[in-house]
């Protein structure tokens, strides 16, 4: 088994023996084939890098003749462009040159003419000073003084003249204040007479009283005159028995205390008893049955009115208006209409129609007690609503009713206008009609008769007239004379009621266009 292992060994190495040299001969012959081939493919390849160089930098060379040409080209437009703005720079700038040479040779000509216009103004002026020199000494020569002595003969000529005049001026001042004075007076004592007594004073001072028969004035009068001195004294009101048969008349201009009487002599002709005791008792009757009457209307307006929270002592004033009129009107019915109207322009006008309400019931309370205090019944009225805590725009509605103050809420211009169509409608007081209309006719007229009025109108039921004027022949400082001068006009030619407002309305207006 060795051997035979030990013989293939053998057999082994003998043929590699023969086998190496001619294996090593085929791989020399196989290797330098190879080499051969690759030397070829080298070449091929080097030729080829050396095309496609060859190829690459001409077409390298191409694009960039290609750019520079492009480049020249919009260097040559860009160039041209320039060029061309350039020129059209220069062509303006010589345009401006010419017209600034034409108008530099206009400012020369007229500086020229200005030039010979100084000189001939500087000899007439020279001319004009030696005129005037010739004439002073001319005039010094006929008239034998100097002109120091002239100027001092003229100023104190001048001077006595305007002595003369300044003293008719302030005659004539003077006169027209104390007519003024007088006029302002009259007008304070009849406003002052008219809290009392109206035109229709007959019906609105006194009451009338029926008798039974006419046995019963001598026991009014009683003996010595005992009872009516009593029943006048506890009243405050004169008794007036004349021949007027089965009747007394009470007079006073306290309507309140009128009512008083009134009650009491009826309660004591129906009892019959008629001594200064039995009068004393039935006054104090009639009075608590008054007291309860005004208690009882000032609520039921309130009612009426749909007012509440009022104070109390509102409320027996608002009664006390009852026995109150103005014009023939009942104030505490006008209250309620304005209370009313007042409402209705709130609510349609989107406003508080509880407080409107209010501020027109209370708008007058001041007439209530304007017999008994001082002052217009407006700033009675104002100091009545502040003491009873009324809020500030009821406050403001008192006190602007009449425009003596600017509204400061839409409440109160509410209420300034349902009281001017409350008070001033046709027919609410004693006016007829035909008076009311002659009345805003007469206030027109008045106003047209001024001289640069274009129109006017008679507004809010002739408490007010607006007068509109021509802007190119009335001024601003003339509108306030014009005011003034109609106002003392409409107060010397009219009668009426209250105040009225003259408004004078100037427009000026300035138009221009954007082109």
């Amino acid at each position: 088994m060795v051997t035979t292992v030990i013989a293939v060994l053998v057999a082994v190495v003998v043929a590699a023996a023969i086998t190496w040299p001619c294996a090593i001969n085929y791989r020399k012959k196989v290797v330098e084939e190879k080499l051969g081939n690759a030397d070829d493919r080298a070449r091929e390849i080097i030729d080829e890098a050396l095309k496609t160089a060859e190829t690459k930098k001409r077409e390298a060379m191409l694009e960039a003749k290609e750019e520079s040409m492009r480049t020249k080209n919009e260097l040559e437009k860009e160039t041209k462009e320039r060029r061309a703005e350039l020129q059209r720079y220069e062509r303006r700038v010589l345009a401006k040159e010419e017209a600034l040479d034409k108008k530099t040779e206009a400012i020369e000509r007229r500086e020229a003419g200005f030039a010979a216009r100084e000189e001939q103004l500087a000899k007439k002026r020279a001319e004009v000073e030696d005129l005037s020199a010739k004439r002073l000494q001319e005039l010094e020569r006929i008239s034998g003084l100097t002109s120091e002595q002239a100027k001092e003969y003229l100023l104190k000529t001048v001077e006595d003249d305007v002595k003369h005049e300044t003293a008719k001026l302030v005659k004539e001042l003077e006169c027209r204040a104390k007519e003024e004075a007088n006029k302002k007076a009259k007008d304070y004592i009849v406003t002052a007479i008219q809290k009392c007594a109206a035109d229709h004073v007959a019906e609105t001072t006194i009451s009338v009283v029926q008798l039974p028969n006419d046995e019963m004035k001598g026991r009014i009068i009683g003996r010595e005159g005992r009872n009516i001195r009593t029943l006048e004294t506890m009243t405050g009101v004169d008794l007036i028995i004349d021949d007027t048969p089965e009747a007394v008349i009470l007079s006073g201009f306290d309507p309140i205390r009128r009512e008083v009487a009134r009650i009491a002599l009826e309660k004591l002709i129906v009892d019959g008893r008629i001594h200064p005791a039995r009068i004393e008792e039935m006054v104090e009757k009639a009075q608590k049955e008054v007291d309860t009457m005004i208690r009882e209307e000032g609520e039921a307006a309130t009612l009426e009115v749909g007012v509440h929270g009022i104070h109390p002592e509102l409320i027996r004033l608002l009664g006390r208006m009852k026995f109150r009129s103005s014009y023939g009107q009942n104030a505490l019915r006008h209250s309620i209409e304005v209370a009313h109207l007042s409402g209705l322009l709130a609510g349609e006008i989107g406003v508080d129609v509880r407080m409107a309400k209010r501020a027109g019931l209370l708008h007058d309370i001041g007439k209530s007690i304007d017999h008994e205090m001082e002052g217009s019944h407006i700033q009675i009225g104002v100091d009545l609503c502040k003491k009873y805590k009324e809020s500030a725009t009821v406050i403001n509605a008192v006190e602007s009713h009449h425009g003596d103050v600017e509204p400061t809420s839409l409440i109160a211009c509410i209420v300034q206008a349902a009281d001017t169509i409350s008070a001033a409608r046709p027919g609410a007081r004693r006016e007829t009609l035909e008076t009311y209309t002659n009345r805003l006719k007469q206030l027109e007229d008045i106003a047209n008769s001024f001289k640069g009025v274009e129109k006017s109108f008679a507004i809010q039921a002739g408490r007010e007239v607006r007068v509109m004027v021509v802007p190119d022949q009335v001024d601003d400082a003339a509108m306030v004379l014009m005011a003034r001068d109609i106002s003392k006009q409409i107060e010397a030619e009219l009668e009426y009621p209250g105040q009225i407002k003259v408004n004078v309305i100037r427009e000026s207006r300035v138009t221009d266009y954007a082109k």
